[in-house]
């Protein structure tokens, strides 16, 4: 058995192998690819994972509050989830899910600093949790596998409100929940967290009256709140200009482990727009209590307005640069000797002298006079020829040959009055190509 031959394909010297698409398509690739690294460095979004079974927005598992971010934006709420302290004094909702030994010093900071700007929801933590044991087969990345219960221990914030862990209801029977217009049942009876406060106006509640999830009755008008609450607001109003603090107690009322049921979901759209937000506001979820805090630095504030407009202006003018570059005339001139050989420097050392001085145009004269010599001794006219018989004489000897051609002595006028670079060398070239003309 022969193998066929494969003929060689032979590629000229200096052949590009690429051609200009292929070229194109690999520079703006790799621009697109080197702005997005930029981009995922300054704002770390694409660098690592937020599901690690932790009680916030990115988490999958029981405890976490992946579910509800995602039920809001699939009901038309703007949701984000903030990594970055200055996005937790925009208007909207923030929901706050700090972990059980989370500082309540930084937490009371975040929730004053937005009493005038936005509502608040504080969802407190509860469940202890574990990644799955490793005789569980089919976990999934986030996972968990609760161990226990512990309630929040926040020194600094709301330290006039308890909270306790206790059963709910009679053993066997389902732990339900009312408020806001709706009835449910939490996933666990045995483990329910509850809060007490004077300050307190209930928005959900147990069966024996706990508060599951409350309204901070803080002098303020909350009028679509008010209308839901379990229990009438005890404080006059003082400010109305306050923006309401909720505080959910029990977490498996928006949690994962909640949101598996109808009416969890349904009670999570409520709290939201109760909470007062406008159309297009959004809900903010925050991550930097969970440890994925970030600070701004150069990437971060190139990608962030108002510096955004400038990093776009400098990237279309890179653009247009490349753009420039990948669309210029011919192939790449090769330099020239920085000094020529021999009469070459000559000329060269003129030429240059009389460009930098800007008296080039007195070139015109001289070079129109040797010009019609040359053509005086090449046509046989007499030597005592004044000017202005000599250029008639070779007008004649031109139109003879070609009646079309523009007669020698108003290319000279042309060269004699042109003052311009380039109006110079055009009339120069026309008077050259009337000399090779009549020479042959």
């Amino acid at each position: 058995m022969t193998a066929a031959a494969i003929p060689a394909v032979a590629i000229p010297v200096g052949a590009n192998p690429f051609s200009r698409r292929a070229v194109l398509a690999i520079v703006l690739i790799g621009v697109l690819l080197f702005v997005a690294l930029l981009w995922m460095i300054g704002t770390g979004n694409g660098i690592g994972s937020t599901n690690d079974g932790q009680a916030h927005a990115g988490g999958k598992g029981l405890n976490g509050y992946a579910a509800m971010a995602d039920y809001l934006e699939r009901r038309g709420f703007p949701v984000r989830k903030a990594k970055n302290e200055g996005a937790l004094d925009k208007p909207g909702l923030l929901v706050l899910t700090p972990p059980a030994h989370a500082d309540g010093e930084a937490i009371e900071k975040i929730v004053s600093a937005r009493r005038y700007t936005g509502a608040t929801m504080v969802i407190t933590p509860k469940w202890m949790a574990a990644p799955p044991a490793r005789e569980q087969t089919g976990a999934k990345k986030g996972w968990v596998r609760i161990v226990g219960a512990m309630g929040p221990n926040w020194p600094g914030f709301l330290d006039d409100v308890s909270v306790s862990i206790e059963p709910v209801g009679k053993e066997g029977s389902p732990a339900r929940w009312h408020g806001m217009g709706l009835t449910g049942t939490l996933p666990a009876r045995e483990q329910v967290l509850s809060g007490k406060g004077d300050r307190l106006a209930p928005l959900v509640a147990g069966p024996d009256g706990r508060i599951l999830a409350a309204l901070l009755d803080d002098g303020g008008h909350y009028p679509m709140l008010e209308d839901l609450a379990v229990e009438p607001m005890q404080t006059e109003i003082e400010d109305e200009d306050l923006y309401p603090l909720i505080i959910v107690f029990e977490p498996d009322l928006l949690d994962n482990y909640g949101m598996a049921s109808l009416e969890s979901a349904r009670l999570a759209e409520k709290l939201v727009r109760a909470s007062g937000i406008g159309a297009g506001e959004p809900v903010i979820f925050d991550m930097t209590l969970n440890g994925f805090g970030q600070t701004d630095n150069l990437l971060t504030l190139a990608f962030t307005p108002p510096f955004l407009a400038a990093t776009l202006c400098l990237l279309l003018a890179a653009l247009i640069v490349g753009w420039r570059a990948f669309l210029r005339f011919g192939p790449p001139l090769a330099s020239a000797r920085a000094i020529a050989f021999g009469k070459r420097a000559l000329v060269a050392n003129a030429g240059s002298f009389l460009r930098r001085s800007g008296r080039l145009h007195l070139m015109a004269g001289p070079y129109s006079d040797r010009a019609r010599e040359r053509l005086a001794r090449g046509l046989g006219l007499p030597r005592h020829l004044d000017t202005a018989h000599a250029e008639a004489a070779i007008d004649r000897a031109l139109a003879s040959r070609d009646p079309d051609a523009e007669p020698f002595s108003m290319i000279v006028a042309r060269l004699r009055q042109a003052r311009k670079p380039h109006d110079l060398l055009k009339a120069a070239r026309d008077l050259h190509a009337l000399e090779r003309m009549l020479a042959r």
